[in-house]
This record gives C-alpha cells, structure tokens and sequence, in this order.
C-alpha cells in the first residue's frame, strides 16, 4: 500500500520515494514503508505548504501502487555512515580535506547500494589452497558508465573504482549562471553514442533547482541511454529538482544521502551543506 500525496509535502527519511508519471504531474507520492510527518516545504519566500495540518491543500488516500517503470524512484539509504558523512558535510567548520573525503567515503556507499542490482557476473570454478569452489565474478566485458558533473561531482565519484570492479568515466563540466540559474557546458567529454544497454551513473551533489542535472540526462537521453539504464547519485537533494526529474523522466532512479525541505532564491539547498564545488577544493 502507498500514500499518495497531492501537494508538495515533507520526505521522511531512510526510504524510498515513488514519484508519480508525467499524467499527476503535481502530486508527490510518498514512500511504501514511512508515514507522513507534519512539516513544511517551501519552493520560495512567498510559497509554503504544510503536511497533513492544513485540511483542503494535502489530502491523503490509501490506494494500491505498485512500483513500475513508470514512476520515479528516490532511495535515501538508512545506513548509519551515510547519516554520518551527511553530518560532517554540513558542518560549516569542516575544513576542506575532510570534506573531500567525506564527500568521497558518502559517494562510495551511495554508488554501492546503486549497483546492487546492476552488475552482470560470471560463474565458474577455480583452485583455491584447500580444493576447488564455484566462484562469480562481476563481467569486465560490461563496465558502468560513470559521468561525473564537474567539479563537484569529482569529489563524490573520487572511490568509485575502489568499489567497481569495472567503469568508464566520461566528465561533463557544467556551470549555473547565478542570476538565472540556468546551466551551461565547459566541458563534454560524453561520447557521440552509447552501446545499446549501458549502464550509466550521474553524479551531481546538489540536486537543487533541478536544471543541471535534467541538462546533463538530455545529454545522454540524446546519445542513446534510456531512462530506466540511468541512476542519479547525490549527495543532497531538494523537492524543485525531483519534481522536474520526475516530470521528465520516468522510471529514473535518484540515490540520496538525504533530502532538504527547501531551495532559497539564489538557488541553495537550506540547510544543505553550502557549495560543494567551493568546499571541495577550496576555491
């Protein structure tokens, strides 16, 4: 059973997150095995909207909604490092190599659980000392694609070979325009077309306003990826930018250290953890 929610509304924490198909385009749907919390969710200064106390602007209904390629799904894992490196990035006085790393230990776990159920694997046998075992191997003939959004996303895709035993990793450089907030590219190092079936992870820390990351999948919506074949990793995410994922890609699957009620006029998470690129590299 799901509780489906038709207005923005608060996310509660360590689950996942069905977002509905383009036809409910404002509704947000929340998570199979959480309840909803009163709180608040502010797009702007002027806008607010509140969960379950204000009779008339969320309603509430109980309906069977299986999951389907059709809807979004965001995944805020309940591991107790990933709440831990969350809290260190948010801490204003971490200074910037413990910040790397925790950005970087933070996108480890995130991609691990990401991978999960996306790896191909051999079997066969070998000698081991003692006689020989059945053994499976992820396949190297299948590398995942990794697409770091540059520069932040450096940092948080910085362990993801300790961990893949097979990648390709295409940088893409994107910058917002601060007054506009729209993005623009530096940097592509995307290939002209993808192998049919790949794989591919998008690492963006902040998924704020939502205009980055939704630039950087046309890019590989244009060069053959489908929807389903994409997971976005992020440190950070906020309601702007998993409405519009949802709105224009369904079937994505986001993967969040956690997820912030608000996005300030300049286009910041609050309270999220400040700007990842500058905290990053100290810049």
């Amino acid at each position: 059973m799901a509780c489906v929610v038709h207005a923005p509304t608060h996310f509660p924490p360590d689950s996942a997150y069905l977002f509905p198909t383009r036809s409910t385009r404002h509704a947000f749907s929340s998570c199979l095995t959480s309840s909803l919390k009163p709180s608040s969710y502010k797009l702007s200064s002027s806008r607010s909207f509140s969960a379950i106390k204000r009779p008339g602007i969320v309603t509430a209904v109980k309906e069977k909604a299986p999951i389907t390629e059709e809807r979004m799904l965001v995944f805020v894992p309940p591991h107790p490092l990933i709440k831990h490196w969350i809290s260190v990035l948010r801490n204003e006085q971490t200074p910037c190599p413990i910040f790397k790393n925790a950005m970087a230990e933070l996108g480890r776990l995130l991609i691990y659980e990401a991978v999960r159920d996306w790896l191909p694997t051999v079997v066969g046998e070998i000698q081991t000392p003692m006689g020989v075992a059945s053994v499976e191997f992820i396949d190297p003939r299948e590398p995942v694609a990794i697409v770091p959004i540059l520069r932040a996303g450096l940092a948080l895709v910085e362990h993801a070979s300790s961990i893949l035993p097979a990648t390709k990793t295409y940088h893409l450089g994107m910058s917002r325009n601060e007054e506009t907030l729209q993005p623009s590219i530096y940097l592509n190092k995307l290939p002209d077309k993808f192998p049919e079936g790949s794989r591919v992870l998008v690492v963006d820390p902040m998924l704020a306003t939502g205009g980055t990351i939704v630039a950087a999948i046309d890019l590989l919506k244009d060069r053959g990826v489908e929807n389903k074949q994409i997971k976005v990793i992020s440190a950070v995410a906020a309601p702007p930018a998993l409405q519009k994922l949802s709105e224009k890609f369904p079937g994505l699957h986001v993967y969040a250290g956690t997820i912030d009620p608000t996005v300030d006029e300049k286009g910041f998470i609050v309270p999220g953890l400040g700007d990842a690129g500058d905290r990053s590299f100290s810049t």
